[in-house]
């Protein structure tokens, strides 16, 4: 994971560079991913019981809500890097977050637990990419129908989690 730099343009669909584009070149992935775990568990400590259960507007999802699709999506994003990392041809599928999310009853889980699953994933991330030979992060696989490299969808998934902070920042109370 030395030569873990961000992916070039080009290496994912223009749709991603919301979350790319929140990242900063010389990030250290590592310290990135670990950073992260410890900022969510700081925000959700600070916040009133009750807090993680409550939209904030009519039709929005709860933080658990929230925090369950960004749980989801870091584990498709991985599971696609290590088909294509692994040489995997066959083209993955794009999701539908809104049924994941509504299939998997969040709101029914208790917030540690999923904190607890957001950590263990996060972990499970770095000791998969300590697996990975460098070569494959570069193998260009097809999801939703556009080419992405294990590189890209690797560094989605901390651009991805800034830009649900940024919303649990700016609204949640």
């Amino acid at each position: 994971m030395n030569t873990f730099s961000l992916p070039k343009k080009g290496d994912y669909a223009g749709f991603y560079e919301t979350y790319i584009s929140k990242l900063q070149p010389e990030s250290n992935y590592r310290e990135l991913i670990y950073s992260q775990i410890y900022d969510l568990n700081e925000l959700f400590s600070k916040k009133k019981n009750g807090w993680a259960d409550t939209p904030y507007a009519p039709g929005k999802w709860s933080p658990k809500e929230v925090l369950g699709h960004v749980i989801d999506t870091e584990r498709i994003m991985t599971f696609r890097a290590l088909c294509f990392a692994r040489g995997e041809k066959q083209a993955m599928p794009g999701f539908d977050q809104d049924p994941y999310v509504l299939n998997a009853r969040f709101g029914q889980v208790e917030i540690g637990d999923l904190l607890l699953d957001f950590e263990s994933q996060r972990k499970s991330i770095l000791t998969l990419l300590k697996t990975l030979p460098n070569d494959t992060l570069d193998i260009v696989g097809t999801a939703s129908g556009n080419p992405i490299t294990p590189r890209a969808l690797f560094w989605i998934i901390p651009g991805h989690f800034i830009h649900h902070m940024n919303i649990f920042l700016e609204r949640y109370p």
